[in-house]
C-alpha cells in the first residue's frame, strides 16, 4: 500500500499492530523541550492555547488587518464522526489532531496530506462519544489522554505506543478525560472528570513522568471528611461528596513553578438536592499546584456553594502587566476574576452585568446569593444564564498590543426546576433541570452571540460584537492586530483587535467549534478551524439554538477541520 505524503523524507513503514494502522513515518523528528515549550518559535503552535501561559495568542504577522480579507481556503480534512471541539497541535511543519473515538493523526500542516494514525481499541458504539478537545507534545511523544482515563504516549514519528498509563485511583471506574493535559517541566498534568457519581473516592488532577509515564501523584479536586476544607460540605460522607471535575487543560508558570487548573462545580447540581448549603471546597475554585508533587499550594474560591449548575472550571490565563503577576479566569456568570498567582489573593472582580443570580464584592471578591435565587429541588427558577452559561468552553483570548482579552458570549437565560438524584452507591449525578423554557436575555432580546473585548486594566469593555447566532469557538489573537473567532451559524469571522470591526468571514459546511489556531510553513501563515454538526458540537449548543433560532438549521453530522491561508 503506498500513502500519498507532502513532508519531505517520509518513510513507508508497515506495522501490524493493534490500534496501529499502516502508516507513513515522520523522520529528522527534533524533540520537544521545556524550553521549547516555554518559548516556542513562533510558527508553531505547541500546546492547548500555543503557549503555557494559556494566551490563544500567536505573533505571527503575514496575515494582518490589511489583506486578511483575501484568506482563502488551502485545504481540509474530515474528521471521525462524533463529538468533536478539536485543537491540533502544530510542530515543524506536522499537524496532529485528535479525533472522536480517541484517534489521533498526524498530516502534514502544508497540504493536509496524511501521514500517519493511531486508533485505540475500544467498542466502536462508544467512539463517537469519546471526546478529546486538545493533545500535548513533550520529547519525542504525542501525549493522548484518553475517555477512560488512561495517558498513552504516541511515537511523534509512527503513532506507536510507547507507553499506556491508567492513571485513576485503582478498583474506581467511571473516571476519564475529555481534554489533554499541561506539561510542567517534564511532568504531564490532567484533570480527571466523571465525578458526578457516588462512589467512595473523589475526583483528581494527576501528574504523569513525561517520559516513563509513571504516575507521580494524584491531588483531591474535593476536601476530604476530616482535611483541610472537609467540614465544608457539613457532615455528608465521602460517598456523597461529588463533582469538582477538572475538565478544561490548566496553565503553567515556570517563574512561580506552579500549575492553575479551574474546577467545576458540585454535583449534584442544586443545594438541595446535595443535602448540604456549605461551600463544598474544592469546587468551583482557581487550584495553585506544585507540579512535581502534587501539594495544593493556594487555593481561590470563586463561587461557594454553587446551587446553578455555574462552572469556574475554564482556561486560566496568566498576565504579567503593571508590576502584578496574575492570572485570570471567567466561568459561566461572565465575571473575569484577577488574581495573583503567587498568593492567590484576590485582585478584582469585574461583572459584565448579565447575571441575576449573585452579587460580588469588588474590594473583597465575596459573594452573595440574591434573595429567592437559591431555590429546592422540583422548584421553577428563572436564572441568568442558562445552564449553558453565558462564558464556557469557548476560551477567551488575550492580545498582548491591547491588554485586552476577547470574550466569547452567549446571552441567554432559562426557567427550569433541579432534579433530585439517588443517595446511594453508584448514584447521584447532576440531577439535571426538568421543564426547560429557553429565553434570550432581555438585554440582548433577539441575539444570541456577543464577542467582545475587555481591557484587563480598566475592566472597561472596549468593542462588542453582536449576532443572532451563538459564538461556539474559542476566541484566537495575533501579531496581526487581527482576533478570530467562529458562530454556530457555520460562519468564521476576523475583527480588527483594536476597533472590533469585521475585516474577513467565511462560511463552513457545519457549526464552527473547538479551538481555532494559526501556524506557519515555509513563510506561509495559515489559520486553522475546526467544525461538527449537532452530533458533533456540545449539548448546549446542539438544543438551545434549537429552541431560540428555528429559522437556522445545520447539518446532522460532519466533522471537519477547515485551513485558510493568503493565496
Amino acid at each position: 500500500m503506498i500513502l500519498r505524503t507532502g513532508f519531505n523524507a517520509l518513510v513507508l513503514v508497515i506495522v501490524l499492530a493493534a490500534g496501529v494502522s499502516v502508516r507513513a513515518q515522520v523522520s529528522e523528528f527534533t524533540p520537544v523541550t521545556d524550553a521549547l515549550l516555554q518559548n516556542p518559535d513562533p510558527a508553531d503552535w505547541l500546546s492547548w492555547r500555543r503557549t503555557l501561559d494559556g494566551w490563544g495568542y500567536s505573533p505571527l504577522d503575514r496575515v494582518d488587518r490589511d489583506n486578511v480579507g483575501n484568506l482563502r481556503l488551502a485545504w481540509s480534512w474530515g474528521l471521525e464522526p462524533g463529538v468533536s471541539q478539536t485543537t491540533p497541535v502544530v510542530y515543524d511543519g506536522i499537524m496532529f489532531v485528535a479525533n472522536p473515538g480517541n484517534v489521533v493523526q498526524a498530516l502534514d500542516a502544508a497540504s493536509g496530506d496524511f501521514i500517519w494514525e493511531y486508533r485505540r481499541e475500544m467498542e466502536e458504539a462508544r467512539r463517537p462519544a469519546a471526546q478529546m478537545r486538545s493533545l500535548a507534545i513533550y520529547e519525542d511523544l504525542i501525549i493522548l489522554n484518553t475517555v477512560d482515563a488512561h495517558v498513552v504516549g504516541l511515537d511523534a514519528r509512527t503513532g506507536q505506543v510507547r507507553w499506556d498509563t491508567p492513571v485513576a485511583p485503582p478498583d474506581q471506574e467511571g473516571y476519564g478525560f475529555s481534554s489533554g493535559p499541561v506539561i510542567a517541566d517534564g511532568i504531564i498534568v490532567a484533570g480527571l472528570r466523571g465525578c458526578e457519581r457516588f462512589r467512595e473516592d473523589t475526583c483528581y488532577i494527576v501528574g504523569v513522568d513525561g517520559r516513563s509515564g509513571q504516575v507521580l501523584w494524584r491531588t483531591s479536586t474535593i476536601a476530604r471528611p476530616g482535611e483541610r476544607g472537609g467540614d465544608t460540605w457539613g457532615d455528608l460522607p465521602l460517598l456523597m461528596r461529588a463533582g469538582s471535575d477538572a475538565w478544561i487543560p490548566g496553565s503553567y508558570d515556570p517563574v512561580t513553578g506552579l500549575v492553575y487548573y479551574g474546577t467545576a462545580q458540585a454535583k449534584p447540581w442544586s443545594r438541595d438536592a446535595r443535602g448540604t448549603d456549605g461551600d463544598a471546597l474544592y469546587s468551583n475554585s482557581t487550584l495553585a499546584l506544585d507540579p512535581a508533587t502534587g501539594e495544593m499550594k493556594w487555593y481561590f474560591q470563586h463561587i461557594p456553594g454553587d446551587s446553578h449548575d455555574m462552572d469556574e472550571t475554564f482556561e486560566r490565563i496568566l498576565v504579567d502587566y503593571d508590576g502584578k503577576q496574575s492570572v485570570f479566569s471567567m466561568g459561566k456568570l461572565a465575571i473575569l476574576w484577577e488574581l495573583d498567582r503567587t498568593s492567590g489573593a484576590f485582585t478584582s472582580a469585574v461583572d459584565l452585568g448579565y447575571q441575576n443570580i449573585l452579587d460580588v464584592d469588588s474590594a473583597t471578591g465575596t459573594v452573595t446569593y440574591r434573595e429567592g435565587m437559591v431555590s429546592g429541588v422540583g422548584e421553577d427558577l428563572y436564572f441568568c444564564p442558562s445552564t449553558g452559561g453565558f462564558k464556557s468552553l469557548r476560551a477567551m483570548a488575550y492580545h498582548p498590543d491591547t491588554t485586552a482579552l476577547y470574550i466569547p458570549l452567549n446571552l441567554n437565560c432559562e426557567t427550569a426546576a433541579f432534579g433530585p438524584v439517588e443517595q446511594r452507591l453508584g448514584g447521584g449525578g447532576t440531577g439535571g433541570v426538568r421543564g426547560r423554557r429557553n429565553h434570550f436575555h432581555p438585554d440582548s432580546p433577539d441575539q444570541l452571540g456577543e464577542f467582545q473585548a475587555l481591557d484587563i486594566r480598566t475592566g472597561e469593555t472596549l468593542w462588542k460584537q453582536r449576532r443572532r447566532a451563538p459564538y461556539n469557538t474559542a476566541a484566537l489573537t495575533t501579531a496581526g492586530g487581527l482576533v478570530f473567532v467562529g458562530d454556530w451559524d457555520r460562519y468564521v469571522f476576523a475583527y480588527d483587535a483594536e476597533s472590533g470591526e469585521q475585516l474577513w468571514q467565511s462560511r463552513l459546511s457545519t457549526m464552527s467549534n473547538g479551538y481555532p489556531i494559526t501556524y506557519a510553513v515555509d513563510g506561509t501563515q495559515y489559520v486553522a478551524f475546526g467544525a461538527g454538526g449537532p452530533l458533533g458540537g456540545s449539548s448546549w449548543t446542539s438544543v438551545l439554538p434549537g429552541d431560540l433560532l428555528g429559522e437556522m438549521r445545520n447539518p446532522r453530522a460532519g466533522n471537519v477541520l477547515f485551513v485558510f491561508a493568503l493565496p
